[in-house]
């Protein structure tokens, strides 16, 4: 808990964290300010009748910039239990990505989540929480959301057009990106971007990759450096029939053998596999979808791909 706020975190190098433990951060803080409740109605109700009662204890900003964490089971930043008023940016998580559980006015913007991505855990519905400008390298990966209440979440870039299409079926990132953000060289942690990446469209600018932790010449000599992650390739991911996406808490996949075509018995390699289902999605609940249904059809229209129904997905939500 960050008491007060107004503190400023920068030029951290923080790694080898949470490494016996879980459900932690690298950075983690906890917000049980004077607006939190164990009911979460009552909770919902007291902070929509009083928009600035989250800002009565944190009552001032607290940032955190021009860090570089790596944490190992958890999140890199943890943003937990109604942590409100942060500003994060120029911020290089290698591992774990960004957690924003249930709190308001957090905003995060020009971050790089190596191999992750944003996780927004119970989210308020008028949480007031901007995100944009980002890196990520996953589609988001949500927790219990009854709706996106983030005031903003736009221009970020995503490592393939299926996780961007998730995030844009909810009306957001409608002016994101996707593809290779062509960082510089990994291998050596640097992970600003080519003059060239197409993540610079977008908004996002470089910070430098060598002002993580100590800066005295004899010291860094002494110093040791968080492990370098193995890259992901998402497209390569796709290519092999890997590459799973998150739809309402139900994990989804492309048919793309003639393997799976034989087990789900399907005419052609074609549909999208339902891997897991949550028993409280609205789209089990709703249309009775089970663990290993295919679907074939939405709408009316065939589904060949999972891009295909994110597609279809976002053409029905713009028509209503």
């Amino acid at each position: 808990m960050v008491l007060g706020g107004g503190h400023i975190l920068e030029f951290n190098d923080v790694f080898n964290t949470v490494l016996e433990t879980s459900d932690h951060g690298s950075f983690n803080s906890w917000g049980r300010d004077r607006f939190w409740h164990p009911n979460r109605g009552i909770m919902d109700s007291l902070t929509t009748a009083n928009a600035d009662m989250p800002k009565w204890d944190a009552i001032k900003t607290t940032i955190i910039r021009n860090n570089r964490f790596r944490c190992d089971h958890g999140w890199d930043v943890d943003l937990d239990d109604g942590s409100s008023n942060y500003h994060i940016y120029n911020n290089l998580m290698l591992n774990s990505g960004l957690k924003l559980r249930e709190g308001f006015n957090r905003v995060a913007e020009n971050n790089i989540m190596v191999n992750n991505s944003l996780h927004p855990h119970v989210w308020f519905v008028n949480s007031e929480d901007v995100f944009k400008h980002n890196i990520v390298q996953k589609s988001y990966q949500d927790v219990r959301l009854s709706g996106w209440g983030g005031k903003e979440m736009d221009y970020n870039f995503f490592p393939n057009e299926e996780s961007m299409l998730k995030a844009q079926i909810y009306n957001r990132d409608l002016h994101s990106a996707f593809g290779d953000p062509m960082f510089r060289d990994p291998a050596s942690l640097d992970f600003s971007v080519a003059e060239n990446s197409p993540a610079l469209k977008i908004g996002f600018k470089n910070f430098p990759m060598d002002q993580f932790g100590v800066q005295n010449a004899e010291l860094k000599k002494m110093a040791k450096t968080p492990e370098i992650p193995v890259m992901r390739d998402p497209s390569e991911e796709n290519k092999k029939g890997t590459l799973v996406v998150a739809w309402l808490r139900n994990d989804l996949k492309s048919v793309e053998s003639e393997q799976e075509q034989s087990a789900y018995g399907l005419n052609t390699p074609e549909g999208v596999i339902l891997l897991k289902v949550w028993s409280g999605s609205p789209a089990v609940k709703n249309n009775g979808l089970k663990k290993g249904d295919v679907i074939l059809e939405a709408d009316g229209k065939k589904v060949k791909t999972v891009k295909d129904f994110f597609k279809l997905m976002l053409k029905i939500k713009r028509i209503n």
